[in-house]
């Protein structure tokens, strides 16, 4: 296995763990108690819509070498199973796809402004590996063409975006502060940029970051902007350490578990790669095989993109 395809299987599984790991201790009493009963497939930890969708886009990228909206829109609807814990609105939004509406009528059919949940960045750190060695405002702006199908505010967008950057950086081996510094570095909204500069007030810092104080000032909801800056905290604090420690952090943060898992879980394995995944986790992820081969074969189209025979 050589680089490439080690970082590529790493964001992939990194994302997958995450999720499936993350997801039983997602949200408050029933949320836990029903996955309990769904979260579990032969034996094997199942994952969910966060997984699902990023699939969705590993197979548009595979097919077509960037993000084709129409046809991602066609297989998001496509693979919608409510077991797979989709969220109310996305649920909504999906199925009107499905019965023949445009995407882009349907992604402001439920919220007149578009979503601005974390739904579009949970699925960014796919983009962000594959085109990793693309300019920042390629990477932005092919996160936010991916979000955009379901998540057309402004911020479902820009969380999506510092995810895959994120990402794109971590695969290039940029660490901790440096990785925040790039990341200060671009365009970005007020909102995001305030949290992102707290960030880097505490990498500078000698205080003790705890989960509660995670919670309070970064957020753990299911909006983008509760969650994504705290999976980016998560993940370059723990770059340098077992993916175990960095999932159970987010456990410990607590809310959204699963998202924030799976987007830190993604930037963690761009940075370290599938090599470095704990064997006991991946050995108990359902559909193992179909994930390796679909990240491999998106492995071999990065190759052929670098190389300039994309056809």
């Amino acid at each position: 296995m050589n680089t490439r395809q080690d970082k590529i299987l790493g964001t992939v599984f990194g994302l997958a763990l995450g999720d499936a790991f993350g997801a039983p201790h997602e949200g408050g009493t029933i949320e836990r108690v029903l996955w309990y009963f769904i979260g579990n497939s032969l034996g094997k930890n199942r994952w969910t819509d966060d997984t699902q969708m990023s699939i969705n886009v590993i197979e548009t990228l595979n097919l077509h070498g960037h993000i084709e909206q129409d046809d991602l829109a066609k297989r998001f609807a496509s693979s919608y199973r409510w077991s797979r814990g989709y969220g109310s609105g996305a649920a909504k939004l999906l199925k009107r796809i499905k019965g023949g509406d445009d995407w882009r009528e349907a992604n402001r059919s439920i919220f007149p402004n578009g979503s601005f949940g974390n739904g579009g960045a949970m699925r960014a750190p796919i983009i962000g590996s594959f085109f990793a060695n693309d300019t920042d405002k390629e990477i932005r702006d092919k996160a936010m063409q991916c979000a955009e199908i379901t998540h057309a505010h402004d911020l479902g967008k820009e969380g999506a975006a510092i995810i895959a950057q994120t990402t794109a950086y971590a695969y290039r081996d940029l660490v901790s502060r440096d990785l925040v510094n790039a990341l200060l570095s671009n365009d970005i909204g007020t909102e995001y940029r305030l949290k992102l500069e707290l960030v880097a007030k505490w990498l500078d810092s000698s205080l003790s970051i705890d989960a509660k104080l995670i919670q309070e000032e970064l957020g753990n909801g299911i909006a983008a902007l509760d969650s994504c800056v705290t999976a980016i905290y998560i993940a370059v604090t723990h770059l340098d350490k077992d993916f175990r420690d960095l999932l159970d952090t987010c456990i410990k943060v607590k809310g959204d578990v699963d998202t924030i898992a799976a987007m830190a879980g993604g930037i963690w394995g761009a940075r370290n790669g599938y090599r470095k995944l704990p064997n006991n986790l991946l050995d108990r992820i359902e559909k193992k095989d179909y994930l390796t081969s679909l990240s491999m074969n998106l492995s071999e189209k990065i190759h052929i993109k670098r190389n300039k025979k994309w056809k």
